[in-house]
């Protein structure tokens, strides 16, 4: 029993609602019932970690996620992911929760990842990193791809959230397991291939109107190319390394 996961979750149900969400989920039966798994998900904006948890609520289980130190130091938020067992990730020291994640993969638990490590702008997978892969060959648990479609549209990098009652669609599929049988850096291609691809199919089902900032350049809308979400992103961490070197 976890009281307290159980009881956000309804509280999170309940503001779903007043936004008017559309949820359509497909593939939930390839979350396991039992045992470890890597949940590995694309990473659009700041809200999808709350609708990844929905497919998995069918097995009636739980999702760890890997998230910034930052949101733990945080006096609102940070006894909150505690209180969750979600796992904190210090980008400067990264090991100690590499192994916090490992052994609860071991232990039996779903733990959630972003393999692009941040939110892409252009709205198109990001190059993955393979922590995702390492830790389900030493696990020795597969990797659930789970992508989503229309997070961005209520909140996202760089945008005003939009938290009233928007009636967006958010469109979310589970992809079946990916045993941990290759290389890491072959697995870490094979699972971006995958999730490409469930994104595509998620997508030719949206309505995509012309120009729309969350709509990728792609598909005809107004978001940067990945090649220019990539460059934005290098500027940002450039600025930000010079701030810290300031202090």
């Amino acid at each position: 029993m976890e009281p307290v996961y159980r009881t956000i979750i309804g509280i999170a149900r309940v503001v779903f609602a007043a936004e008017g969400l559309k949820f359509t989920v497909k593939g939930d039966e390839h979350i396991p019932a039992t045992g470890g798994a890597v949940i590995a998900v694309n990473h659009t904006g700041y809200m999808d970690f709350t609708y990844a948890g929905l497919p998995v609520r069918t097995v009636k289980r739980y999702i760890r996620f890997m998230a910034k130190k930052e949101v733990f130091d945080n006096k609102i938020s940070g006894p909150i992911m505690r209180a969750l067992k979600h796992i904190p990730v210090d980008r400067a020291a990264g090991a100690e929760s590499y192994r916090a994640a490992v052994d609860d993969l071991r232990g039996g638990e779903l733990v959630g990842v972003y393999p692009e490590a941040t939110i892409s702008r252009s709205f198109e997978l990001k190059e993955f990193k393979s922590g995702a892969a390492r830790m389900a060959i030493e696990a020795g648990v597969p990797i659930i791809p789970v992508v989503i479609w229309g997070a961005q549209r209520v909140w996202t990098k760089g945008y005003p959230k939009r938290l009233g009652r928007t009636n967006t669609p958010i469109s979310i599929a589970v992809g079946e397991p990916i045993q941990p049988f290759e290389p890491a850096g072959e697995l870490t291609a094979k699972l971006h291939a995958t999730m490409e691809s469930m994104l595509h199919g998620l997508q030719q089902d949206y309505e995509h109107p012309a120009g729309a900032y969350w709509v990728p350049a792609r598909l005809g809308g107004g978001a940067p190319t990945l090649e220019e979400a990539n460059r934005m992103d290098a500027e940002e961490a450039e600025a930000k390394a010079a701030r810290r070197a300031q202090q």
